[in-house]
């Protein structure tokens, strides 16, 4: 079953809105064409609309239903904002249906096309589809208005003109005001919808690419002060040394010596540039991922209460947080997400469980992590912790990282330490 709606859940929500979109004003042209088609098709003999007749309106219907589509899907391409505005296709749309409007009518007054019934139902049923895909094509609710109101006089103006009377005009008129304006509210409803939702999706992502940006710059900017003056004094000072080496004079020694103390004292502030980047505050981490949840729309219940916990356990479970929501808000499709925190007596569980997961090709499968998990693990691994990722069931997937409260410490301190001993 993850495999058959694979397609469906490795989209985005834009995407699926946009899927979904699309898709519905495909199947308007079976609707028209079910709609239309069956009324020449079920006239008998009696009616007088001959062979040359029924094929001439099919035809026209076939031709109508293709336009429509074309131009809807081309107006989408433009909401997204791989296309143009499909002008071109909208008014040749529109020609071809004033002309067949006007053809229709004409061979309805010459008695080629007698039926009334049919005339008026083709007439009126294109024109109502021609207004809304128009309306596909607009911004402005003004615009949008106008085209179904010129779509209606258009259609209604050559009954008038041909001779069929001023209530027949009328209710034309009425019927293509009436089915056109609901057909075009809903069509520029669900392309406003489109829009809007794409832009979200646009909004997010750029959001996320400047949080990116904003943290190399800071750094960046950390690394240049701490770096900057003390690469200067080294090279100041490493040039006086070279003068008075040159001279024979003994200070050279003593600017060397400087010179050694200064690296060595850039190098502890470089590494505690990077331990402050790299180290992730637990508290920090679990408010963030509460507030990027909820303007995501994912509701997140946090239950984390306040523990004192060693600084390498926080960090290590701050990047926990860091990554599931991550992983959250890019896979699936969540609606609610659960993040626990609990202490037993030798360790401490951290849980975080999502709605809206699906098996897609394979990253759920046991035994398939992602670079992310997998980075996880390796920083739980350096303070003896475990973690654990899967499916709590069909769509939930559940991760619990695992961290004892008696961290070992590095290989290095250990060293270090016994040195000085």
């Amino acid at each position: 079953m993850p495999t058959m709606t694979g397609w469906w859940s490795r989209r985005s929500v834009a995407g699926k809105v946009e899927l979904y979109t699309r898709w519905t004003f495909h199947l308007m042209a079976p609707v028209e064409l079910v709609a239309l088609g069956g009324l020449p098709l079920s006239r008998d003999e009696d009616s007088g609309l001959g062979t040359a007749g029924v094929i001439g309106l099919l035809l026209w219907i076939l031709v109508h239903c293709g336009l429509c589509v074309t131009l809807a899907s081309r107006a989408f391409d433009h909401t997204s904002g791989t296309r143009p505005r499909p002008v071109r296709l909208a008014v040749v749309l529109a020609a071809a249906t004033v002309v067949a409007d006007f053809a229709i009518i004409g061979l309805w007054t010459a008695g080629t096309l007698p039926d009334a019934s049919v005339n008026a139902g083709v007439i009126v049923v294109t024109s109502i589809f021609t207004a809304g895909a128009l309306v596909l094509c607009l911004d402005r609710v003004r615009e949008m208005a106008g085209a179904v109101l010129a779509t209606a006089v258009a259609a209604a103006l050559p009954v008038a003109v041909f001779g069929h009377g001023l209530p027949v005009a009328l209710a034309t008129l009425l019927g293509i005001l009436v089915g056109g304006g609901g057909y075009a509210a809903a069509c520029g409803f669900s392309s406003w919808l489109l829009g809007v939702v794409q832009e979200l999706e646009r909004s997010r992502d750029l959001k996320a690419r400047l949080a990116v940006a904003e943290e190399r710059l800071r750094f960046g900017r950390d690394l240049h002060d701490v770096m900057g003056r003390n690469l200067s004094v080294i090279a100041l000072k490493s040039e006086l040394a070279v003068q008075l080496a040159r001279r024979g004079r003994p200070e050279s020694v003593d600017q060397m010596v400087e010179v050694q103390r200064i690296a060595q004292e850039s190098q502890r502030e470089v590494r505690e540039v990077v331990r402050g980047y790299r180290e992730a505050d637990l508290r920090v981490e679990l408010e963030g991922a509460r507030g990027v949840l909820d303007a995501a729309g994912i509701e997140c219940a946090v239950d984390a209460p306040a523990l004192d916990l060693p600084a390498r356990v926080q960090s290590a479970l701050g990047w926990v947080v860091r990554e599931t929501t991550t992983n959250v808000l890019r896979h699936g499709d969540a609606r609610r997400c659960a993040i626990t925190l609990r202490r037993t007596p030798d360790a401490v569980l951290l849980t975080v469980e999502n709605d809206g997961a699906a098996v897609r090709d394979g990253a759920g499968a046991p035994g398939r992590t992602g670079s992310g998990l997998t980075g996880l693990r390796e920083r739980l691994g350096a303070v003896g912790g475990t973690l654990e990722a899967g499916f709590a069931d069909p769509e939930s997937f559940r991760v619990t990282a695992r961290v004892p409260l008696a961290v070992p410490e590095p290989a290095g301190t250990r060293q270090q330490k016994e040195t000085v001993a």
